[in-house]
C-alpha cells in the first residue's frame, strides 16, 4: 500500500532522511524539511562539524534554503517539519523567519526551546508565533538520535583537529 503524501508523518519521514544523512556524516543525525503548498521547497541536515560553522543546523539551513528559493525571507506560507525540537538560535530564526506551522519529532530536555527549557508560548512579546505540534514520529525521530550518541560513547573521543583533516 503506497504511503499518502501531504500527510504530517509523510514529511516527517523525509527529515527523517535527511537525519540518516546527518548521521552517515558523523553529524548528529537532526533533519528539516520546508513545505509550502504540500511540496517540500528545501530539505537540510545538520552540517556543524563538516562546516565548521556553530549555526549550520538543519532548521537554520533549511531556512536559509527556502529563503532563497522563494525569494522572501518571510515564510508565513510555510510549514516546519524537523526530527528535533529547536534549540534557542534556530527557534529565533523560525520565530524571526515568520514560519506558519513547526511540526517536531522528539523533545530535547538539554536544548530544546520550544517547550522544554525555554517554552515559546510564555514570551507575551514576541509579534510572531507558529503554530507547534511535537510527536510526530516520536519514536524513530528519538531511536536515531539515542543510537547515534551510544555508538559515540563506545569510540574514543576525536580531536577537532583530525576532524577538520578527514572532511577537507
Amino acid at each position: 500500500m503506497a504511503e499518502e503524501k501531504n500527510t504530517k508523518e509523510y514529511f516527517m519521514k523525509l527529515a527523517l532522511k535527511e537525519a540518516e544523512k546527518a548521521r552517515a556524516i558523523d553529524e548528529v543525525p537532526v533533519g528539516a524539511v520546508v513545505v509550502k503548498d504540500g511540496k517540500v521547497i528545501a530539505r537540510a541536515h545538520n552540517l556543524r562539524e563538516k562546516n565548521q560553522q556553530a549555526n549550520a543546523h538543519a532548521e537554520m539551513l533549511a531556512i536559509q534554503k527556502a529563503s532563497r528559493k522563494l525569494g522572501t525571507w518571510c515564510l508565513d506560507e510555510c510549514d516546519l517539519y524537523v526530527t528535533l525540537e529547536p534549540c534557542m538560535m534556530c527557534t529565533g530564526a523560525i520565530v524571526l523567519s515568520r514560519i506558519r506551522n513547526l511540526y517536531y519529532g522528539t523533545d530535547d530536555p538539554k536544548g530544546g526551546a520550544i517547550e522544554s527549557l525555554v517554552n515559546i508560548r510564555l514570551i507575551k512579546h514576541i509579534n510572531h508565533h507558529p503554530q507547534i505540534e511535537s510527536g510526530i514520529l516520536k519514536e524513530p525521530c528519538s531511536t536515531i538520535l539515542t543510537e547515534f550518541f551510544r555508538e559515540k560513547r563506545k569510540k574514543p573521543k576525536r580531536k577537532r583537529e583530525d576532524f577538520r583533516k578527514n572532511n577537507e
